[in-house]
């Protein structure tokens, strides 16, 4: 049997941005693993190829050893297509069976299996519509041709739902590795509080005197290589990625931290993919933060409006989404630099690649990606070859390799979000010059 991992259309990845213009779903990050890890794990695959848009498909594949959009992948086996935004943990849908496809209630689909058999039966089907990637055209055909079944599994339908099941998320992953004790070094003197059963430090982790670890109320995971400076407090749940560094963190309930950041400062309940710095004090609370971010001393995000009413997100710059929470913070893309002092407004929409100067008051709801952000508006674009300068020197100084494939997926980015920023431009000259 073989797994394929597949994202909803376009329409539906758009509300995981801006952490997925540069990245398939599967990739996000919701407690110790991303969403595609749990749900390979789940089915239990051995072989697993994927489909990303075609934008991205180059760079995908420079990052995964799955397949990537190949055809070839779509026959020659029994075939199991799972949808990403499927939360892994009530996914009970047996791997091998009689063909079938599920659908959730909207009619999307959640999974199609397909015995070998009927594999040429669905490939030879017309489709009956223009589908954009060929994955999509073989979903159709199979929802045609095979029978439907409803799907109740539930699943992810916007980005902010990871950051607010992470905490329940991380207390489930750390049961499911099964790890637990000091295996690194914790030095003394120190403070664990809790059971000594919620806690693991992997080998190589260095924990430094004066630290406290409080698993009182969910499990610490402490990744490989990771360095924990003095005066750090880590609440659990928690879990720290391989090569993190925290600096005198005041780490509360409920992170995801990735591999190879810098953390410093407050953090709350909040998701950072990798390779990001909150080198300094400031607060991150209720936030996604993607891949090469820069967060400049001091920068801060509101996670709670003052009336205490649900809280709302600006996707598309124009119609605001409810998230039915009281608490989210800020979405912010791959590569964006904030300067020192800069505040994020409650429920802020940050695109990637964008520059930000701090304006001395919470910034705007939407901040399209390649914005340049002065005086509280964006009067023009980042330029795309200084961007990837910035982003070339940032990913060399972590050992990465920026690639003309990256280059060529981020052009794309810029021309899919040029729209939108536009519109934003074209309404910051005129704030300025009415100033």
């Amino acid at each position: 049997m073989r797994m394929i991992l597949f994202d909803g259309p376009p329409e539906i990845r758009a509300r995981f941005n801006p952490l997925a213009w540069s990245r398939p779903i599967w990739e996000l990050r919701c407690g110790m693993t991303t969403l595609g890890e749990k749900i390979v794990a789940k089915v239990g695959a051995a072989e697993v190829a994927c489909f990303v848009p075609e934008y991205m498909a180059e760079a995908y594949a420079q990052q995964t050893s799955m397949k990537v959009n190949d055809l070839a992948t779509l026959g020659g086996d029994d075939l199991l297509l799972v949808n990403s935004q499927v939360k892994a943990h009530d996914f009970d849908v047996p791997a091998t069976g009689p063909s079938e496809v599920g659908l959730n209630g909207d009619g999307e689909v959640i999974y199609a299996r397909v015995a070998s058999e009927d594999v040429a039966k669905v490939q030879a089907a017309q489709a009956g519509a223009d589908i954009p990637c060929p994955v999509g055209e073989f979903l159709a055909k199979a929802k045609a041709v095979l029978p439907t079944v409803k799907c109740s599994a539930p699943t992810y339908r916007y980005i902010w739902e990871l950051v607010l099941e992470n905490p329940e998320q991380l207390k489930a992953d750390f049961q499911a590795a099964g790890r637990c004790g000091i295996e690194g070094t914790v030095e003394q003197p120190g403070a664990i509080r809790g059971g000594k059963e919620n806690i693991y430090v992997a080998p190589g982790a260095v924990v430094h005197p004066m630290v406290v670890l409080d698993a009182e109320h969910g499990p610490i995971y402490i990744d490989r290589d990771v360095e924990v400076h003095p005066f750090t407090r880590i609440e659990g749940p928690c879990y720290i990625g391989p090569e993190t560094v925290m600096l005198g963190t005041k780490c509360r309930e409920g992170n995801t931290i990735g591999p190879v950041c810098r953390v410093g400062g407050e953090v709350e309940e909040s998701i950072i993919q990798g390779y990001s710095n909150k080198y300094h004090d400031g607060f991150l609370g209720h936030a996604y933060v993607g891949e090469w971010v820069n967060l400049g001393a001091l920068t801060t995000n509101s996670d709670l409006k003052n009336d205490y009413s649900d809280v709302s997100v600006m996707m598309d710059g124009r119609r605001p989404v409810n998230t039915g929470s009281t608490k989210v913070g800020s979405l912010i893309g791959d590569h964006t630099k904030t300067s020192i002092g800069t505040l994020f407004n409650t429920g802020a929409y940050v695109g990637s690649m964008c520059l930000i100067l701090a304006s001395g008051a919470p910034l705007m709801k939407h901040i399209p990606s390649f914005a340049w952000v002065q005086q509280g508006v964006v009067p023009r674009a980042v330029s795309r070859e200084d961007a990837y300068i910035t982003a070339r020197t940032a990913m060399g100084r972590r050992k990465r390799q920026w690639t003309e494939a990256d280059a060529r997926m981020w052009d794309a980015i810029y021309e899919l979000t040029s729209p939108v920023r536009e519109v934003a431009i074209r309404r910051g000259r005129r704030l300025m010059a009415r100033r």
